[in-house]
């Protein structure tokens, strides 16, 4: 197996790879490869973003998408995480729910958002609802195969020492967890931002969704190509403060185990 490769130079390489990318783009669309109409240009683009944040038009839309996407990542990521442990704890609550359980998840989340929009209305909490049922989902099916993983030898050992179950579940079951929770907070992360697009793109009188779907009914495709660049932009920034965290929360585990997992 080769070794993992250093983090500075593989930053390079990717580094590489996305203007390789993007310079072949330009390259086609000024070249008439690739039309202008439906394919815009990077430099176009770049431009574009940069007279929205010039401007300020795009600061209280992206408040808007950022206020709903941590509402929507903070209540599923919560809820999921109580929600796993308590199923994985109770073997009969577990088996009771199971059937509800898939049922609600094999859901189209597309097929909800107008429904949430009659509930809620077109305000903030439409989007947040949205958000919530793909986030507690991911979190929920981790942590809960995430606690059912940890070495039985392990939680025996602990209830012979007299462990309680809240420090069973403190010292033994969230520790061993964490990789799990950890990897299903990196994938809902950017789900949760896409379900509240979703929602402002359907319905919504502000935030980047928003900004998109007004672009699109007037064929502007700089201006949705613009809208998807801030928010890859904010999932990579998101993203990596989460990578920090992980790191920060798992200095504990062995640097080759944690590299494995982490990778």
């Amino acid at each position: 197996m080769r070794a993992k490769p250093s983090r500075a130079p593989m930053i390079l390489w990717q580094g590489l790879l996305g203007a390789a990318f993007l310079l072949f783009w330009q390259a086609g669309a000024s070249l008439g490869i690739l039309d202008k109409f439906f394919f815009s240009r990077p430099g176009d683009i770049a431009a574009r973003v940069w007279q929205l944040f010039a401007a300020g038009t795009v600061w209280s839309h992206l408040a808007v998408t950022l206020l709903e996407a941590a509402l929507s990542f903070g209540i599923g990521v919560a809820s999921g995480i109580l929600a796993g442990f308590v199923l994985a704890r109770n073997h009969f609550l577990a088996a009771l729910f199971d059937p509800y359980i898939r049922v609600a998840n094999a859901l189209p989340r597309v097929v909800l958002a107008p429904i949430f929009l009659l509930w809620f209305g077109l305000g903030i909490w439409s989007k947040v609802a949205l958000g919530v049922t793909v986030v507690f989902f991911i979190v929920f099916f981790n942590t809960f195969q995430g606690v059912r993983e940890v070495d039985p030898v392990i939680v025996n050992n602990a209830r012979m020492l007299g462990a309680t179950e809240r420090q069973l579940i403190r010292h033994v079951l969230i520790p061993s967890a964490l990789t799990w929770i950890f990897s299903s907070l990196h994938i809902s992360i950017g789900f949760a931002i896409i379900a509240v697009v979703v929602g402002e793109y359907l319905g919504a009188s502000r935030g980047i969704g928003y900004l998109i779907a007004q672009a699109e009914g007037v064929f502007d495709t700089t201006g949705v190509f613009a809208g998807m660049a801030i928010l890859a932009a904010v999932v990579l920034l998101v993203g990596w403060g989460v990578d920090r965290l992980e790191r920060a929360l798992l200095r504990w585990k062995p640097r080759a185990a944690a590299s494995r997992e982490v990778a």
